[in-house]
């Protein structure tokens, strides 16, 4: 697993956030898929991160959030997109293909509902009619 699979998703949008607004101030590269750098965090705090690609777990930043802990942070994803910009790329793309999956799932999710519907006869489409209504009653009353 990479630091992007072991970041939460808030993680990874805020890094690439701050990799964007160019908030890494230095970097260098220390040994292969290993870097250390300065980030800006809020404020004018500096951050002193140190990734490791091939170990994630074992990267640090010292930031409210990640200090002390075995965490992926926004300091360490926007580190990670700096000093290899093709991995920002990579996950842009990625998620347009997952997006583009996820409408013909659901294109095809409506389709199937739609033959369904039109398979039932009036008395089966009243029944389910009434007993979806009377779910979505009953939620509401849940919630009020």
């Amino acid at each position: 697993m990479g630091l992007i699979e072991v970041a939460s998703g808030n993680s990874v949008w805020r890094g690439m956030d701050y990799y964007n607004e160019k908030k890494v101030k230095s970097w260098e590269c220390v040994g292969q898929g290993i870097y250390d750098g300065i980030v800006s965090g809020s404020g004018n705090n500096k951050y002193m991160v140190h990734i490791e690609k091939f170990h994630p777990r074992k990267s640090t930043c010292n930031c409210p959030f990640a200090d002390g802990r075995r965490v992926v942070c926004k300091h360490m994803i926007a580190l990670y997109f700096t000093a290899e910009p093709q991995a920002a790329t990579d996950f842009l793309k990625e998620v347009e293909r997952w997006e583009e999956e996820e409408e013909l799932r659901e294109q095809e999710h409506y389709e199937d509902l739609k033959q369904y519907v039109k398979s039932l006869s009036k008395a089966e489409l009243q029944e389910q009619l009434l007993n979806a209504l009377v779910q979505l009653e009953e939620r509401r009353n849940y919630y009020w």
